[in-house]
C-alpha cells in the first residue's frame, strides 16, 4: 500500500511541475512599440523577441504607455475608463493596476528588485514579481519598493495636502503620514512593525529609495 501511494504522490508532482513549466513556458516576452500612422488611427504595437506583432492596440483605448520599447512580460498602460495604470500581458489581459509612485501626479511605479508596487480597489498596496505574478498579495497601507530584500511600511496612515488645491481637476499633491512604521522581507512577512518613524526604520536597515541607488 504505501508503494501504490509513494507512486501516486510522484505522479501528482510530476503532473504539478508540468503544468508549472507549461504555465511559465506560455508567458511572452514582447516590447510596446508606438505605431504613428499616415492615413489611419495611431497605435501601439506589441512585438515579441523575433520582431512579430502580436497585436495592435488601438490609441483610443491605451492612450499613454509607460514601457515603451523594453521586453518584458507586461507592459504599463493607461487606459480609457480604467482608473490607475493598468499592466497588460502579451494577451492584452490586465494583470494588476500599478501603484501611483508619486502624490498628486503620474507616476507608476517600476521593477525595483525584480518587484513592482500594485494597488487593489481598497487602495491597498502589494507587488508583483518581473512575471506579471502577484507574489505578495495587496495588504499594506504604505510601503516602500524593495532594498537589499527589505521595504518599509506603514500602518494608520494618511493623506496630508501640502496646500490648498486650486480646482477639483488640478493636480492634488500631497504627503503620506503613518503613526507606525516597520519592514518586510521579500515574502510579505512582517519583521518589525510599531510606534517608529520612517527614518528611524529607514536608518535601521539601511534602506535607500531607487534615485539614492541610481545617482550614488
Amino acid at each position: 500500500n504505501n508503494s501504490i501511494m509513494n507512486h501516486f504522490r510522484n505522479f501528482i508532482l510530476t503532473l504539478v511541475c508540468i503544468f508549472f513549466v507549461g504555465s511559465i513556458s506560455a508567458q511572452k516576452r514582447f516590447k510596446v512599440v508606438y505605431n504613428e500612422a499616415n492615413t489611419s488611427v495611431d497605435s501601439y504595437l506589441l512585438v515579441d523577441e523575433k520582431g512579430v506583432i502580436i497585436k495592435q492596440l488601438d490609441t483610443a483605448i491605451y492612450y499613454i504607455c509607460f514601457t515603451q520599447d523594453t521586453y518584458g512580460y507586461f507592459a504599463v498602460f493607461g487606459m480609457k475608463n480604467f482608473k490607475g495604470w493598468a499592466a497588460i500581458d502579451a494577451k492584452e489581459k490586465i494583470l494588476f493596476n500599478v501603484y501611483n509612485a508619486s502624490n498628486g501626479e503620474p507616476n507608476p511605479d517600476i521593477l525595483v528588485e525584480g518587484k513592482i508596487r500594485i494597488v487593489n480597489s481598497d487602495n491597498l498596496i502589494g507587488f508583483a514579481n518581473s512575471n506579471g505574478q502577484v507574489v505578495i498579495k495587496p495588504q499594506f497601507e504604505s510601503v516602500s519598493t524593495f532594498y537589499k530584500g527589505k521595504a518599509i511600511i506603514g500602518k494608520n496612515c494618511k493623506e496630508v495636502p501640502w496646500d490648498k488645491h486650486e480646482s477639483e481637476n488640478g493636480c492634488h499633491h500631497y504627503s503620506i503620514v503613518c503613526r507606525k512604521h516597520g519592514y518586510i522581507n521579500t515574502k510579505g512577512v512582517v519583521i518589525k512593525l510599531g510606534n517608529f518613524t520612517f527614518e528611524k526604520i529607514m536608518k535601521e536597515i539601511g534602506w535607500k529609495s531607487p534615485e539614492e541607488q541610481y545617482w550614488k
